[in-house]
């Protein structure tokens, strides 16, 4: 499912226009990216949890030369799901 299938589901189950539909997505994804910014989590009871992890900096292997590098510290975002969710798709 695109972006534009998930407006056109939102505005059907809502029973909302899909200019209604797209604003509401994109207001909700907007108050995710700024809650994983923030360094704050984003728990949805039923769905999952939206978060931020911090990777260590680690040592990896270049495959074409065979040449060890550093790889730097860096965090990224993660989603878990919850036991709903996770039970759909099981």
């Amino acid at each position: 499912m695109n972006k534009t299938q998930l407006i056109d589901k939102i505005a059907a189950e809502a029973g909302i226009t899909k200019a209604a539909a797209k604003k509401a997505l994109e207001a909700t994804v907007e108050g995710v990216k700024e809650a994983l910014k923030a360094g704050d989590k984003v728990q949805l009871i039923g769905f999952g949890t939206f978060f931020v992890k911090e990777q260590p900096a680690r040592q990896g292997v270049n495959p074409a030369t065979g040449k060890k590098i550093k790889i730097a510290a860096k965090k990224v975002a993660k989603f878990k799901a919850g036991a709903e969710l996770a039970e759909i798709v099981k």
